[in-house]
């Protein structure tokens, strides 16, 4: 077709058609070849017509020669590429642009799109030029266009300004979801989060229906502040508007849930989800490992991994701390293969969590390979390290580690502390624990908190020198707390002294009424020293309250399987088994002259039945499963939710000795291997 007349409607419908269906860059060249040949290429309307054509393609350098080479450029050739060069994200050049035509051009500001301009501005993060516009705005009447006034309110809210944001909110004459939602997340990102919520009921309140975008804002808010209620109206509502469906509000939902311990809502809104992306999986997994419900962590991962599902960086973390949690130290060395070791070795979240799964698995020398290889080391690692070796009883490499953090240029903290004095206290070092207790304000200038104070109370304690534990909590500048009592408590029970002792408790009891340890504790102290009468009457006490003692649970893994034990348990397919192993060490370690302690059982029983319920104590018998389960110099690996008693610590000693077995038993308190009839803490616990 022939350019030459685009006089008649006809013709210059033809030459519209052919821009808007050419389908290259080319084609759009050839047309613009033919307009410059006949003398039209300073045609406003066709250069307009092939200036967005070209944005389209996002051809901006030729759009920009196609704008400069133009005689007499109007309005609307500046408004169409301005916005053409936003949607292009090309902000800095957008701001450019108007800059020049307010400084050189003179054209009428009036036919700017300053939504665009505006959306320039908060993408640049030039925020200052955004609201120097403001006035410009409402001088050329703008200030009555939503999309205009919604930017402004961007720009105010994402610089901080929230009370100017409130007042351009308060004046605008409409307000769309987009609108609500610039200025509730404005709320947001100024830490204002309560202000957020009441924004978006609102919004709700006046009939403005809320999107998925929206939603998953405000639920982040609740999730900032733990404010379940008003989540939980969302969540209603989110139902109530059919938009269950949309996976980010699922994936928010889930992520809520789990941070407030709701799992089994959290498992819900998840098991509705038709289609899970790997961080709503991810989610799920962290959410059971970070509340105390690491089977169901592990359970899911391999669910996940069975619908072909490859696990990121978060999936594996979760699935790693629910391992450390259980102890299951094949398992976690199983799914850590699932990711290139080089991946955490050089990504500090992951490789945080294999050194911390091989801390609390026991094999520290592992962990300790992992943080010499990391290729980088930040105070969190450091931490892990300084921790899991303290626990694991190394702690004079714990002290080794702590001395390379400023070499590294790292600073310690609170928690690095922490780690050396638990050191400390598993090793009895008193001298070792008074120097880092005081380098915590005379050389670090931090703060001590009140769990450094209660693990000075615990070495002292621990050390039988209960005068000078009682003084420091004299001395403290807060007041004691329940860590610090149970810290005294600890030592009361290492040295026998029980008056003390029934005085700690009952200022515990005073502090955790609801705690039903402190009574059970405080009831066998009484039966201990044959007062039978004030035992009762704690034990009824407890009754009346509904309290139960927390069982004792002790936990194996056996070939990727992780086996649960109570005391007394006999719901195990091999309890035949596990019992007669059970017997036969118990006739062997009596020969050697072995007597169950038997006032680790503080009730009125007598002492043939005393001896029964130590004979089956949990941990003995997911040792006794381990030890028909497993082959000759494999190490058995069991993990307690209590601190082990007397009798059983004992016990293991002499079947470590009797099967020639490594047994290491992690308790809520620390580390335990039992090798050739000795332990790693040295009876120090």
């Amino acid at each position: 077709m022939s350019i030459a007349a685009v006089s008649s409607p006809s013709k210059l419908h033809q030459i519209k058609t052919l821009i808007s269906v050419a389908s290259t860059v080319n084609h759009l060249k050839q047309i613009h070849a033919s307009l410059i040949h006949h003398d039209h290429h300073h045609d406003t309307y066709l250069v307009n017509l092939l200036l967005k054509r070209t944005l389209f393609f996002r051809e901006n350098h030729y759009s920009s020669l196609l704008f400069s080479h133009t005689q007499f450029p109007n309005i609307f050739l500046y408004n169409t590429l301005i916005n053409g060069l936003v949607n292009n994200s090309l902000f800095r050049e957008t701001l450019d642009l108007f800059l020049s035509v307010r400084k050189h051009h003179g054209l009428s500001l009036y036919g700017f799109t300053f939504p665009f301009v505006l959306k320039a501005c908060i993408r640049s993060q030039n925020l200052t030029l955004g609201i120097e516009l403001h006035p410009l705005v409402v001088k050329c009447g703008f200030n009555r266009d939503a999309g205009a006034m919604t930017s402004l309110l961007s720009l105010y809210s994402g610089s901080g300004r929230v009370d100017d944001a409130r007042k351009v909110f308060d004046e605008m004459p409409e307000r769309t979801i987009v609108s609500w939602t610039a200025f509730f997340s404005g709320c947001i990102s100024s830490g204002k989060h309560g202000d957020a919520i009441g924004l978006f009921k609102k919004m709700v309140e006046s009939g403005v229906r809320p999107d998925s975008y929206s939603v998953v804002r405000v639920l982040s808010a609740c999730v900032q502040v733990g404010d379940l209620d008003s989540a939980e109206w969302i969540a209603n509502l989110v139902e109530e508007i059919e938009m269950q469906k949309n996976s980010y509000v699922n994936t928010t939902l889930v992520n809520l849930y789990t941070k407030r311990g709701k799992m089994e809502k959290a498992r819900s809104v998840f098991d509705s989800m038709g289609e899970k992306d790997a961080v709503t999986w991810s989610t799920m997994i962290q959410g059971y490992a970070s509340n105390s419900l690491p089977k169901e962590g592990v359970e899911l991962f391999h669910q996940m991994l069975r619908e072909d599902l490859k696990p990121d960086q978060y999936s594996i973390v979760g699935f790693l701390s629910s391992c450390a949690s259980l102890g299951a130290l094949d398992l976690g060395e199983w799914g850590s293969g699932l990711i290139d070791r080089d991946e955490f070795l050089t990504n500090l979240v992951m490789g945080n969590a294999l050194i911390d799964m091989y801390a609390k698995c026991g094999d520290m020398t592992r962990g300790f390979q992992v943080f010499k290889d990391m290729k980088e080391k930040d105070r969190v690692i450091m931490n892990t390290a300084i921790t899991g070796l303290a626990k694991n009883g190394h702690v004079k490499l714990s002290f080794a580690v702590f001395g390379q953090t400023e070499k590294l240029g790292i600073s310690p903290d609170g928690y690095t502390f922490l780690g050396l004095l638990c050191g400390c206290v598993h090793a009895g070092l008193i001298q070792d624990g008074l120097r880092f207790f005081n380098s915590i304000s005379s050389v670090y200038s931090l703060k001590r908190t009140v769990e450094h104070y209660g693990c000075m109370v615990d070495l002292w304690g621990r050390a039988g020198q209960l005068s000078e534990a009682y003084r420091l909590i004299c001395d403290m500048p807060m007041k004691p707390n329940a860590i610090i009592w149970g810290a005294l408590l600890t030592g009361c029970r290492l040295v026998k002294e029980t008056r003390l002792a029934e005085r700690v408790l009952k200022e515990l009891i005073a502090l955790e009424p609801w705690n039903a340890g402190n009574y059970v504790q405080l009831s066998n102290i009484y039966s201990v020293n044959g007062r039978w009468d004030e035992a009762a009457e704690v034990r009824e006490e407890m009754n009346k309250k509904g309290m139960k003692k927390l069982p004792g649970w002790s936990w194996i893994e056996l070939e990727g399987t992780v086996h649960e034990f109570l005391a007394d348990d006999k719901s195990h397919p091999l309890s035949d088994k596990i019992y007669a192993k059970l017997e036969d060490l118990g006739n062997e370690m009596r020969l050697m002259g072995f007597v169950p302690t038997t006032e680790c059982v503080m009730f009125d029983v007598e002492e043939e039945e005393k001896e029964t319920v130590l004979g089956y104590h949990s941990e003995k018998l997911a040792v006794a499963l381990g030890l028909i389960s497993t082959g000759h110099g494999e190490v058995i690996r069991v993990v307690k939710n209590l601190r082990v008693c007397g009798d059983c610590h004992e016990a293991m000693k002499l079947i470590s000795k009797i099967t020639r077995r490594e047994i290491v038993v992690r308790d809520n308190n620390r580390f335990h291997c039992f090798t050739n009839g000795t332990c790693s803490c040295n009876d120090y616990w």
